[in-house]
């Protein structure tokens, strides 16, 4: 894998937010490098890409952290543009689609 495409995913096994996010790379044919955390024991990495929040999972492309998996899988959809598209493009579907994503990881 080119430096410049590099891809790395930190994240916990049985996390909903980290399998919604591989679920998300898997679709768009994306490879990346799956670091595993550990929620009582998180490796320095978290604290330098998540400092703030220390969450997880954190997704890096090129050297850039984005976290919270929901505004990661925009990303992922807005930057890659193989495979299907994840997110639908008419903007009230997106929209509708937005909602029910965050009322669904709120509840």
């Amino acid at each position: 894998m080119e430096k410049q495409n590099k891809v790395l995913l930190l994240g916990i096994w049985a996390s909903p937010y980290t399998k919604r996010v591989e679920l998300a790379l898997k679709l768009k044919g994306i490879s990346y490098e799956y670091v595993e955390e550990y929620m009582f024991n998180k490796s320095p990495l978290v604290f330098k890409y998540n400092p703030i929040h220390q969450r997880l999972p954190i997704l890096v492309h090129n050297g850039n952290p984005i976290v919270e998996s929901l505004v990661i899988i925009e990303y992922i959809d807005e930057t890659w543009k193989n495979g299907p598209p994840i997110l639908p493009a008419d903007l009230y579907k997106k929209s509708q689609f937005r909602f029910w994503a965050t009322f669904i990881h709120q509840s």
